[in-house]
């Protein structure tokens, strides 16, 4: 009995900070994202997946970081950079993510106005009416309503992991080059270094800790929750890479199948330096 209460009074403590982590990692697979694994998968194949390891690894440790600076001093990120390194460097550092902020929008927005026009709807329409929609949610909105909505459109990622698997991946191939780094001769490679830059930075994004520290306050979440949010925070990065990894290979296996050559690829997706 006193082991089921105990197991009762985690889970609840679980749900009760459950949110940040899991929405902070999932929603920077954004159209940039997204298109960025896409990009990795159509150029080298496999050759990337060994890099979700690391990433991951790396993500939970910033993520963990910032969640426990905002469980245990109340405050976020920004403040907190604004009391050790006064306003000057704040308003720098703020700038800059201002300006990474406004490229990232117009990423979103143009994968809005791409995805829906294979729907038939104009851009032209479909992106005031998202831009409204985004505008009310930041004005109107209120913290526990937006995060549910967050959390739940975090889950429709799982679509993502069945897409990949109903591509009918070379699984074998895809767990060994996930364990293995290609030689040393694919890091003489430029263009393979710039992807693999490419990668991480869409994988880990400065605005994710200020959001992430920002949500950890705003929810409420003291020491007391600090464990229970370390795993919300695990969750959602594991999570989030484990789709990015069957993003790539539900792509390779893709082109694969299709044989589609670098010049279709590039007429259909828009990228450019495509070919394994």
């Amino acid at each position: 009995m006193k082991l089921l209460k105990r197991m009762k009074g985690r889970t609840l403590l679980f749900l009760a900070v459950v949110g940040p982590g899991i929405i902070t990692a999932n929603v920077d697979n954004d159209a940039g994202g997204i298109l960025t694994y896409s990009q990795a998968g159509a150029q080298y194949g496999l050759l990337l997946l060994w890099t979700m390891i690391p990433i991951t690894l790396a993500l939970i440790v910033v993520q963990e970081m910032s969640a426990r600076m905002g469980a245990v001093t109340g405050k976020g990120l920004s403040d907190l950079i604004r009391e050790e390194f006064g306003l000057r460097i704040t308003f720098l550092m703020m700038l800059g993510i201002l300006i990474i902020n406004f490229g990232n929008v117009v990423t979103e927005f143009i994968g809005i106005a791409t995805s829906l026009e294979l729907f038939g709807l104009s851009r032209y329409i479909t992106v005031p009416v998202c831009a409204v929609i985004v505008w009310l949610i930041v004005v109107k909105g209120q913290y526990k309503t937006v995060e549910k909505v967050f959390l739940a459109a975090s889950f429709f990622y799982v679509t993502y992991i069945l897409a990949g698997a109903l591509a009918h991946p070379m699984w074998k191939d895809a767990l060994v080059a996930t364990a293995k780094p290609p030689s040393l001769k694919a890091f003489r490679d430029q263009a393979y270094l710039f992807m693999v830059i490419g990668v991480v930075g869409t994988t880990i994004a400065p605005w994710m800790q200020f959001y992430l520290q920002s949500s950890i306050v705003e929810k409420g979440v003291t020491r007391r929750g600090l464990k229970a949010s370390r795993w919300d925070v695990i969750t959602g990065c594991v999570f989030t890479d484990v789709v990015a990894w069957f993003i790539i290979v539900a792509i390779v296996q893709r082109i694969a199948v299709r044989r589609i050559d670098s010049s279709s690829f590039h007429r259909l997706y828009g990228l450019r330096g495509i070919g394994f």
